[in-house]
């Protein structure tokens, strides 16, 4: 079964998150991709990608990625989050970041641990030798 990842980046986070998509394009192509609003189209846009759109993250994007996960349908979340501006909406930020710690969902939060993760995702999809 292919991954099913969940993609949210702040707005100053954006250009990343489409950095970081171009480098695992062709893995991230064969995974099931779900996004907030602005995120998503951009991924969309820019780079081809085949995701299912939500709510922009202040109109309740994160919370339906949290909805999602705890039904089981995420396997890990990319979320890179700016550290430095304040969010309208933290308390929904900071409950989907909770719900990844409750259900054990891998949750990347800036460029690195993303790069780790979806480099981790990559090895074991690979065929063995």
């Amino acid at each position: 079964m292919s991954p099913r990842i969940a993609l949210i980046a702040h707005d100053k986070k954006k250009d990343d998150m489409i950095a970081l998509a171009a480098v695992y394009l062709d893995f991230l192509r064969t995974c099931t991709l779900s996004a907030t609003g602005t995120t998503g189209a951009r991924l969309i846009k820019e780079l081809g990608l085949v995701v299912e759109r939500k709510h922009s993250g202040p109109f309740g994007g994160d919370l339906q990625i949290g909805s999602m996960l705890v039904e089981g349908q995420i396997d890990c979340v990319i979320f890179l989050r700016d550290p430095m501006t304040p969010q309208p909406h933290e308390p929904d930020i900071n409950a989907l970041v909770r719900a990844c710690d409750v259900h054990n969902v891998a949750c990347a939060t800036n460029v690195a641990s993303a790069h780790l993760l979806l480099s981790q995702l990559v090895a074991r999809a690979a065929p063995s030798a």
